[in-house]
């Protein structure tokens, strides 16, 4: 009877929100040009997201020189995001790890974490505080080590590793920090995943599309537009995927990302998926609308002039915030 209890208690918090969430984002915001899409995504959607933190994620590529300088980087451009946005708000946004897991029992201190540990065991919290994830799970990871009450406290949305039925879990969020994602997939927490292999990889959009639909939209608008323009240096028959606001979408209408519940895949060290279905359940994300989500999108960086940015900002007086 316990076992069907906790197995009810399970499903009950893996159902797709039905109202509007307390959210925080943890990003690894520099190493590409998604996560700053999905931040900006998350500000335009009040109606549904109360997004009160950002924690900036640890990367390492050729756009840093180590895991410490890329969570740097990523905490800068955050900065650089609420600013054009005109949104100033005090402890907003944290630093998060400087390095990956060392293994799967040790975590790795940072303001990030001790805030969501901070923000979720709150008493005052009567609902769950929902963690898009969409770097290196290495802040969320060492929250759950530190903190394991957690896991009955947040809903996590990671958006890293591949389909299950493909060989090898192997992706760049994922790959980062194998022990990280091992905790998450073996911690309990109710987890929502999206792989990035045949879902995530739907959200593609192509510099045309930008320049008609978010360049010219605000300060907001025109940065992100320059940032994917820069990203390659050859736009011809080009496109780029958009991964991380899927997060941020299945959050808005999750009909846009359909879903399946799920026994927990078990991840092996050498990022190969294995299977029990004695393991605790999880939702895992099967396709993306990628129209559906894009014309939301759009639609609300279009609509943000006139009211997330109010048109009264042109004659002087301050933005209300969001």
């Amino acid at each position: 009877m316990e076992s069907l209890e906790n197995h009810l208690r399970q499903l009950r918090r893996l159902e797709p929100p039905a109202g509007k969430v307390d959210l925080v984002m943890d990003t690894d915001t520099y190493n590409e040009v998604d996560d700053q899409f999905a931040v900006v995504y998350a500000l335009m959607a009040p109606e549904k997201i109360n997004l009160e933190a950002i924690y900036a994620a640890p990367f390492f590529n050729s756009r840093s020189t180590g895991p410490e300088d890329g969570m740097e980087k990523s905490y800068v451009e955050i900065h650089q995001l609420l600013e054009r946005m005109k949104i100033r708000r005090d402890r907003f946004v944290f630093r998060g790890s400087r390095t990956y897991l060392p293994d799967c029992r040790t975590p790795v201190e940072s303001p990030a974490v001790d805030d969501l540990i901070r923000r979720a065991m709150d008493p005052a919290r009567t609902a769950p505080l929902y963690v898009a994830a969409i770097g290196a799970i290495t802040n969320i990871a060492s929250a759950l080590i530190k903190c394991p009450a957690l896991v009955d406290r947040i809903v996590l949305i990671w958006l890293g590793g591949q389909p299950y039925n493909l060989p090898s879990a192997n992706e760049f969020n994922l790959m980062q920090d194998v022990p990280a994602a091992q905790v998450v997939f073996d911690s309990g927490v109710p987890l929502i995943h999206i792989p990035c292999g045949n879902v995530a990889e739907h959200l593609r959009t192509s510099l045309s599309e930008l320049e008609l639909y978010v360049k010219g939209r605000g300060a907001i608008g025109d940065y992100l537009y320059q940032t994917v323009f820069g990203y390659s240096s050859d736009h011809f028959a080009w496109t780029k995927v958009i991964w991380d606001i899927a997060t941020i979408a299945w959050l808005i209408n999750p009909a846009w990302l359909p879903t399946e519940v799920v026994h927990a895949p078990h991840l092996a060290p050498d990022m190969t998926w294995g299977f029990d279905h004695h393991r605790h359940f999880i939702r895992v994300c099967t396709h993306a609308d990628r129209d559906a989500v894009f014309r939301d999108l759009f639609t609300r960086l279009d609509g943000s002039l006139k009211e997330n940015i109010p048109s009264k900002r042109v004659s002087g007086e301050k933005p209300r915030k969001l």
